[in-house]
């Protein structure tokens, strides 16, 4: 390998989960560069990467998203930064020939995407492999600029608890972690991952009568969920339940305490990818979503659905939005209280 890069943007929209997903894209690219700065543009509602990782060095804000002429606006306000931030390399995912085109108009020398009908603007293209490990996928885009004995790196994400970081005194390792939420973005659109009410609370007192230790965790889209939880006396009252909503102070602050978790149950979710790039065990809720391109293969992973249900998973391959059933987010509480 000659290329000695050492100003590298990489560009990847979506969630918070989909930025986890990419960390092991750019943590093998910077093993084989150590000294190339790494620069990523993402959505704004994923800027809280930086706040689990130290691979990042800075991050580029892009609505990409945005309605009409401004999304536009925003493309070309990107493609003005990039040519200004003398990048060597570019990085991008999507399957859209607008990459390709955007990544022209950089001007950056090296330009890595999936291939499309635009495929010939790039100098890298490699082909899109949605059929695998969505770390993997991604983990692809690299290949181009790795040696052939790069090419088995482990494409989980890795993330590590702050070294100075104290465990709070009302916890103690080896906890039963439960983040009952979805993102309300998800929600907005018409895509339900999350089983009701009825079943966290069922899971909640499944676990309490086991005579473990719970704690429950939730951001600020969880709030309604949460306060609903914490309306059950018999949750609320229990001495092994406790409550840490709202004092977890950042993302990176819920990683540290997750890392002193025994397990994790959640949803297909944010805090699902942070427990897999902690290594962490954990119960993962699957409904309509594909859980063999979003769940590494994994002994301390075990991930729970309706095992009744033949029609699922069906986002985003079959249907942009759940069905109006949803029946696939029934589950068994008893499947999730028997990995515990």
């Amino acid at each position: 390998m000659t290329d000695n890069f050492k100003n590298a943007l990489f560009i990847n929209y979506g969630g918070l989960g989909d930025e986890i997903l990419f960390l092991p894209c750019i943590e093998n690219f910077k093993k084989k560069y150590p000294e190339c700065k790494i620069t990523l543009c993402l959505e704004g509602r994923a800027k809280g990467i930086k706040q689990l990782t130290s691979l990042i060095d800075e991050i580029i804000e892009v609505d990409i998203k945005a309605k009409g002429v401004k999304k536009y606006l925003n493309v070309l306000g990107l493609i003005k930064k990039a040519r200004a931030g003398h990048f060597d390399v570019v990085i991008s995912s999507g399957k859209s020939p607008l990459v390709g085109v955007i990544l022209y108009l950089t001007g950056i020398k090296r330009r890595s995407g999936y291939f499309s009908k635009t495929a010939f603007l790039l100098t890298d293209g490699v082909e899109l492999d949605e059929n695998q490990y969505a770390g993997a996928m991604y983990h692809d885009l690299i290949l181009p600029f790795l040696d052939e004995e790069d090419m088995d790196l482990d494409c989980v994400p890795h993330l590590k608890r702050n070294e100075e970081f104290i465990l709070p005194d009302c916890l103690e390792e080896g906890f039963i972690a439960l983040h009952p939420g979805v993102s309300k973005m998800s929600i907005e659109k018409g895509i339900f991952k999350c089983p009701d009410l009825n079943f966290w609370i069922d899971v909640i007192k499944g676990v309490l009568n086991k005579g473990k230790k719970l704690v429950l965790l939730g951001g600020p889209d969880d709030k309604d969920i949460i306060e609903k939880i914490l309306g059950c006396d018999e949750i609320r009252n229990n001495p092994n339940f406790i409550n840490y909503y709202g004092k977890t102070k950042n993302l990176s602050d819920l990683k540290n305490i997750l890392s002193f978790a025994g397990a994790l149950i959640c949803a297909d979710s944010a805090p699902l990818h942070i427990g897999v790039g902690l290594d962490i065990n954990i119960a993962a809720i699957f409904g309509p979503t594909n859980e063999e391109k979003l769940v590494p293969k994994r002994d301390n992973i075990k991930v729970i659905t309706n095992k009744k249900i033949d029609c699922r998973p069906c986002l985003w391959h079959k249907r942009m939005v759940n069905c109006n059933q949803s029946n696939c987010l029934n589950i068994n509480i008893n499947d999730v209280l028997e990995t515990l």
